[in-house]
């Protein structure tokens, strides 16, 4: 059976689906037809349901979960693993909230916690999540919300950090920070997501329990070349609970759902989120 998939060209996506979709792992019979994609794209595909399966944003699942399911593997989810608001200078909270502000998305869950911190928050606009960095050395923006590998350089570039949203939301809540996971839809018989579920995991034990097959694939996607900073991507996004989220990380991932809304960002919590 051929499914079509959707997931980033970032480092944490390649490396946890290099195995799957490389023939390296025994898929059980599936096959993937694979669509590569920003984050924000990716969500606005599963919102037009064009996709079997995909990376998606947290954030952005809590209008989908209609149609589709959570994977227990695949999340990018932990600790210390948040967006940061960065600038060319300290910024005042009155400041930012005036300020122009590049943000990846507005389904992205970084865009999420930024509300949270900053609901006050007036002009944001939407850029490619790899050229707020330079949106905000040009000064076509005030500040920038990044994520991903942009983490690891905005400080060789002379930019400075706001705000971690990431700790924000940890010291909030007291959970671990759901960015995004992996979707399927929700019509599929329950055996079939369940191997999916079943594949999905397989691939990333393989990921890295053969560390250096992958890098070929993460090098050739990676915005960032340098191996240094691929490594250090995949070490901060993908863990334990991308193995599998277990109890704690269901918890976050319902707890972030519940405040949403809370803040009148959806209308109801999702039931039965997990595959």
């Amino acid at each position: 059976m051929k499914l079509s998939l959707g997931y980033s060209p970032c480092p944490n996506d390649t490396f946890i689906f290099d195995a799957l979709v490389h023939h390296k792992i025994d898929t059980e019979g599936l096959e993937f037809e694979v669509t590569l994609a920003d984050v924000e794209e990716l969500n606005s595909k599963a919102f037009n349901q064009e996709l079997d399966l995909s990376k998606m944003s947290y954030h952005a699942m809590a209008y989908s979960l209609k149609h589709y399911q959570l994977l227990n593997s695949g999340s990018a989810l932990g600790s210390g693993v948040g967006p940061l608001l960065i600038a060319k200078k300290q910024l005042s909270e009155e400041e930012i909230n005036e300020a122009r502000v590049a943000i990846p998305g507005e389904f992205t869950t970084a865009n999420f916690l930024l509300s949270l911190a900053y609901p006050r928050m007036k002009n944001k606009v939407e850029v490619l999540f790899s050229e707020i960095e330079n949106a905000v050395l040009e000064d076509r923006v005030d500040a920038g919300l990044i994520i991903h590998e942009n983490r690891f350089t905005y400080r060789q570039k002379g930019l400075i950090s706001l705000i971690d949203l990431g700790k924000y939301w940890e010291e909030l809540s007291g959970n671990l920070i759901p960015l995004g996971g992996i979707v399927v839809k929700r019509e599929f018989d329950q055996k079939l997501k369940e191997k999916v579920d079943r594949v999905l995991k397989r691939s990333i034990s393989f990921a890295y329990e053969n560390p250096e097959s992958s890098k070929s694939y993460t090098k050739m996607h990676s915005q960032e070349l340098e191996d240094h900073v691929i490594q250090q991507h995949i070490d901060l996004y993908v863990n334990q609970y991308s193995l599998d989220l277990g109890l704690e990380g269901r918890k976050s991932v319902e707890h972030l759902f519940h405040l949403a809304k809370e803040k009148g960002l959806i209308k109801e919590t999702p039931q039965n989120i997990f595959v």
